[in-house]
């Protein structure tokens, strides 16, 4: 959470609309992603071990709120393929808006996720 030296400081970064929280949550859960993962992506996260499947697991899951977080990219060549990373490991992944869907089509190191 970011530092702010007073609360006037904290309201002013985050301002207060007239939409209530149900309303954002509402929106939030219309334009909600379904995940689908490749069986040659999923042969790939079941090889990694615990800490590091928990941490691409979180990372995946996080993709249905938002298929485009801060950090990921769009794939040179490709039409809708993007990646994020995860430490040194590459998350790559089509977005379909038409039907809310996130296929997850690889998960590799970085070395060799783009052969």
């Amino acid at each position: 959470m970011a530092w702010f030296p007073n609360r006037a400081a904290r309201k002013k970064a985050f301002p207060t609309s007239n939409t209530g929280p149900s309303v954002r949550r509402a929106i939030v859960s219309v334009a909600e992603y379904s995940i689908e993962i490749k069986p040659s992506a999923g042969k790939e996260l079941d090889a990694l071990d615990h800490a590091l499947f928990a941490r691409i697991d979180r990372k995946i899951l996080a993709l249905a709120e938002n298929p485009r977080p801060p950090g990921c990219k769009k794939l040179r060549g490709y039409k809708d393929q993007s990646r994020i990373r995860v430490g040194d490991w590459r998350v790559v992944y089509l977005i379909d808006d038409e039907a809310n869907r996130v296929s997850v089509t690889r998960i590799a190191h970085r070395r060799e996720v783009y052969e």
